[in-house]
């Protein structure tokens, strides 16, 4: 370890104030170096990943599993989504409102971020915020999506277990399966347990989930994830996702202490089975190709100069050329400009 990097744990550490500060440099892309010097420090904490149609009462879930968790000792940090407008560019950040039971515990630190125009349910940044609470000695980590529904996916990759909250009366039963819920869910959760229709609810998740392939895929995260090993399980020792059935309220806590106990018992099997480290894996392949993919793509801007990508831009417009042409040029011209400088 490091002079700098002990000094920068000790900070986010040992002062809220401090790990505050560094999140909201991390969220505005002015904490490379924090982020290289924590990295070698992240890895112990269980990443966990809560997303659902709007309405279900996920708010309310994490704020009850936050509660549950502290009663133990173990701390919790949550990452709470909010869509930003395409309108203004502004973000309402309301969730913490639904986790006042959390203020002022030093166990629990609530972060809301907007997702600044990233689809997907969360944020470009939502990861390395996850990495300075990992690093920050946070036991678990939350992270509650936005709720755009069918396309939300992301977190899933992010995740290494991920929750799927269903409530009753939220849709028929074409409209979960239409969800690609067995395809993201670790844990099926149908929240609202007391309402009317839980039954059926319950019933029309069952039945997905006899229908679906029980083999291990990393690639069920929403992209293709290829690695170069195997997958460590075969299809009949997979995960079959639970359904878990809770009521969380004001006044109530039905089921959440079930709920905790499956997320521990799909975190033992992610360990035993080698499936974690397969996963993390996958991942962080992933991860390389969308971060590489950004920086050339600012790289050949830079390179070619905006205003020559609008000319481009206007001939396509004007269907003196097509996309794929105008892309050859424009990686023509890249070429061309690091030839001149080299």
């Amino acid at each position: 370890m490091t002079a700098s990097s002990s000094e920068l744990l000790a900070r986010i550490r040992g002062s809220r104030r401090e790990l505050a500060r560094l999140l909201t440099r991390v969220e505005n892309d002015q904490a490379v170096a924090e982020l290289n010097e924590l990295y070698p420090y992240t890895g112990k904490a269980h990443i966990v990943g809560i997303t659902g149609a709007p309405g279900t009462g996920k708010s309310t879930l994490v704020n009850a599993l936050a509660k549950h968790y502290r009663v133990q000792n173990r701390t919790v940090a949550i990452l709470a989504v909010d869509p930003t407008s395409p309108f203004t560019g502004g973000a309402l950040l309301g969730d913490r409102i639904r986790m006042r039971d959390l203020s002022g515990d030093p166990g629990a630190f609530v972060r809301s971020m907007a997702t600044r125009g990233s689809l997907g349910g969360i944020a470009r940044a939502t990861a390395d915020l996850v990495r300075v609470f990992d690093a920050a000695g946070y036991d678990l980590i939350m992270i509650e999506t936005v709720g755009a529904g069918q396309s939300e996916v992301d977190v899933a990759r992010l995740a290494q277990t991920t929750l799927v909250v269903e409530a009753p009366g939220m849709g028929d039963d074409v409209q979960a399966i239409k969800a690609g819920i067995l395809e993201i869910a670790d844990i099926l959760v149908v929240n609202k347990a007391d309402r009317p229709g839980v039954e059926a609810t319950v019933r029309a998740l069952r039945a997905m989930l006899d229908l679906g392939h029980r083999a291990e895929r990393v690639a069920h995260h929403g992209r293709q994830m290829k690695v170069d090993s195997a997958a460590p399980v075969d299809e009949f020792a997979a995960w079959i996702p639970p359904i878990v059935q809770t009521v969380a309220s004001d006044d109530k806590d039905e089921g959440i202490a079930d709920l905790a106990h499956k997320l521990e018992k799909h975190r033992q099997y992610l360990i035993e089975t080698g499936v974690l480290k397969y996963r993390e894996q996958a991942r962080i392949t992933l991860e390389l190709e969308d971060r590489l993919r950004e920086v050339l793509l600012q790289r050949l801007i830079a390179q070619v100069g905006r205003a020559q990508i609008a000319a481009l831009v206007q001939q396509i417009v004007d269907k003196r050329e097509s996309p794929g042409e105008v892309i050859a040029t424009l990686l023509a011209r890249s070429a061309e400009s690091a030839e001149t400088r080299g």
